[in-house]
């Protein structure tokens, strides 16, 4: 005889699945994912942080799977959030599918069934339950979170190899554009100077808004009010009350430095050292967890060192970026706009995005170069961003980076990120000029 919390369960889980298979679904603005999305036989992760728009991702996934035919019936879609299913366990969930197969029994073992189970890593145990799902049904299953430990700790753990990540950022520019109703060149190496305007005023505004979908079209005020209410949101539930923090001062002067120095190198020990000098007390054991903790939410994405020792790249200082140039005026105490701070974070967001493996630069003579970044089997690329090239000296401090940069990495292709390309016409062959706003929208590192 199936139990009362069982019963209870399976009402409340047997209504919001007719839900799903019954409301319309939502439109929004289509995601782009670079490499694959799903991987036969295993649990994809769509990981990323709060408001970024990974529910609207699982909705997309849908829409496709409509389009190819499949019926609605077999794309299922549960919000574990929802407070219907407060207290539910892993132990429970059986009740989900045996509900779906009572309703359609065609589907088991010949069909295959859609699975979107959306922030279930608020269900303790669930890991079990996917991979349960996977052995014994026919399904492809999309699960949903606020932290990279959905994939990293328990999918890699606990799903025993049977996880693969998709992780969604705020939008890109060119998403940035698309929600806007921007129409987007066909050539971009051949546009003309009032499309080229037009593109580069469009990436002003982009670096000034940043790409959270729910704050495209808010009044300054109205966005950086709910920007600072993501961060409070992902600070107190993906921090806090995930990981049992009990230092919730040091908590928040953390992000407020990390957040308000974008690019700016960090140090462990300094920054130890900063906040005892306040009074503070706190551990340096405690600063390397919460760097950890705000990563693993993608409030912050980091940047270490490019060495060939694990010792030269721990005793050196990491970069810090918001996950979206929209966070930088947050925490802004200037009132002043940097455009350059801005371009260098989304630089590292689109790098990332593009599933490549980020580092920095320190040359021996003490230059620094923002991004060495690579994929597997492919020539890495040294990447230097600048915003303003209209000082002569600047453009030649640039370069001076870069080639002493690839003195050490002699493989390399050498990049210049800018908006004023106009300043760099005189530069070495080796050198490739990007306007920021076109590399942005394409592949960016085409090899020489």
């Amino acid at each position: 005889m199936e139990s009362a919390t069982a019963s209870f369960y399976r009402a409340r889980l047997g209504e919001m699945l007719a839900d799903s298979l019954a409301a319309p679904l939502p439109e929004a603005t289509p995601r782009r994912v670079h490499g694959t999305v799903s991987l036969p036989g295993k649990a994809t992760a769509v990981i990323g942080m709060r408001r970024s728009g990974k529910t609207t991702f699982l909705h997309q996934l849908r829409h496709e799977r409509l389009e190819r035919g499949v019926p609605r019936e077999r794309l299922p879609y549960i919000n574990f959030e929802d407070e219907r299913l407060a207290g539910l366990e892993g132990g429970h969930l059986h009740v989900l599918i045996e509900e779906y197969y009572r309703r359609y029994p065609a589907f088991r073992g010949r069909e295959v069934v859609t699975w979107c189970l959306d922030e279930i890593q608020v269900v303790p145990g669930w890991e079990r339950f996917v991979r349960r799902l996977l052995d014994t049904e026919k399904v492809e299953v999309f699960v949903s979170g606020s932290s990279a430990a959905l994939l990293s700790r328990e999918v890699a753990t606990s799903m025993r190899g049977r996880g693969w990540e998709v992780v969604i950022f705020p939008f890109s520019f060119e998403e940035y554009l698309r929600h806007h109703g921007h129409e987007l060149s066909q050539r971009l190496d051949a546009m003309t100077s009032a499309e080229r305007s037009h593109l580069e005023h469009a990436l002003l505004a982009y670096l000034d808004t940043g790409g959270f979908p729910e704050v495209q079209r808010l009044r300054p005020a109205e966005r950086l009010a709910l920007l600072s209410q993501y961060v409070d949101v992902a600070m107190l539930r993906d921090v806090v009350e995930r990981h049992g923090v009990s230092n919730v001062a040091g908590l928040r002067w953390l992000v407020r430095h990390l957040l308000g120095n974008p690019g700016g190198l960090f140090s462990v020990e300094k920054f130890y050292k900063g906040l005892r000098s306040q009074g503070l007390a706190i551990s340096r054991d405690t600063v390397h967890r919460l760097v950890g903790y705000l990563e693993d939410c993608f409030l912050i994405r980091t940047s270490w060192v490019e060495a060939s020792s694990e010792r030269r790249r721990m005793v050196n200082p990491r970069k810090a970026y918001p996950v979206d140039p929209g966070l930088i005026p947050v925490f802004d105490r200037t009132g002043r706009a940097n455009r350059g701070h801005a371009l260098e974070c989304a630089m590292r967001v689109e790098l990332e995005r593009r599933r490549m493996e980020v580092s920095y630069v320190r040359t021996r003579e003490g230059y620094e170069v923002d991004f060495l970044a690579r994929r597997p089997g492919e020539r890495p690329a040294l990447i230097q961003v600048c915003a303003d090239l209209d000082d002569p000296q600047t453009l030649e401090r640039e370069l001076r980076a870069l080639q002493a940069a690839a003195l050490e990495h002699p493989g390399a292709s050498l990049h210049l990120i800018t908006l004023t390309p106009e300043f760099a016409a005189r530069v070495p062959q080796e050198v490739q000029v990007h306007p920021a706003a076109v590399w942005l929208l394409g592949s960016g590192l085409d090899q020489k």
